[in-house]
């Protein structure tokens, strides 16, 4: 191999390396004794981290910085999870986004599984605990039951093979985003991205993976309140017909969504 192709091709393990750039977005308010443990899982190999900061009160963006002298700092204008996303998503410069939390609830190391399947052909990489081989150790009774009917609504109002809905651990070429047109503050961020994705008939490769315990502090997250933002996000996608695309039809975006990427393995 030539030097030059070396330089193009970045390894991400023994049997893969990419040229793609890929940015990490990271959602955190208040997480500054959990990121450590965010920071540490992952990947050498990604191009930036890219952390917004829902007005963290205590040290959440100087330990980012301390942890990561390179990390891309980005107030959130808005309130909530799909506000921070949307403002990550803007600033990210590489052309895979993966996105996770900011608890320490998900491995960074399964970052190269999510990627492995993009540069293999998918659109979007969407994790799942409940495909074979994942699994949670932080979802209560009542929030698997919402979570299996809210997955088993969307799978039959929008066509959709998910088995796992309400997950943030996502990554997707950029170029999708014109696709999502995300436009929710919440956490119903996750569904609307599932049904935009499916609405535009992108490729998507469910990756099982494994949710862990928050490890310091408490969630926002509200059982009863999300769940019927979501349930809310479905029924008004299902009622309007016309695809927030700028006004590309589905046809459009599924092509340029195929079109080749710098990829390799």
């Amino acid at each position: 191999m030539s030097t030059s192709v070396r330089q193009m091709y970045r390894p991400v393990s023994l049997h893969l390396a990419i040229a793609p750039p890929v940015s990490v977005v990271i959602p955190a308010m208040n997480e500054e004794a959990n990121l450590p443990y965010v920071f540490k899982s992952l990947p050498d190999w990604i191009h930036e981290v890219v952390l917004v900061d829902g007005n963290s009160t205590d040290r959440t963006v100087e330990v980012a910085r301390e942890l990561r002298p390179d990390v891309k700092i980005i107030p959130q204008t808005g309130k909530g999870k799909g506000s921070a996303l949307i403002s990550g998503f803007e600033a990210a410069t590489g052309e895979i986004i993966v996105c996770i939390d900011a608890d320490g609830s998900a491995d960074g190391e399964e970052i190269l599984t999510f990627v492995s399947a993009l540069v293999a052909g998918a659109d979007f990489a969407k994790g799942s605990r409940f495909a074979e081989g994942g699994d949670t150790e932080d979802m209560t009774p009542i929030r698997k039951l919402g979570n299996a009917v809210l997955t088993a609504l969307v799978n039959r109002k929008f066509g959709a093979r998910y088995s796992d809905l309400c997950y943030g651990y996502n990554a997707f070429w950029k170029r999708c985003l014109e696709g999502m047109a995300l436009d929710c503050n919440g956490f119903e961020v996750e569904t609307l991205m599932n049904i935009r994705v499916a609405q535009a008939r992108l490729k998507v490769q469910e990756i099982p993976s494994k949710e862990f315990k928050r490890i310091h502090g408490t969630s926002n997250l509200r059982a009863v309140r999300d769940g019927l933002r979501v349930l809310r996000v479905i029924l008004r996608e299902k009622r309007s017909r016309r695809l927030r695309m700028q006004g590309r039809p589905a046809e459009t975006l599924a092509a340029a969504a195929a079109e080749p990427s710098r990829r390799a393995s």
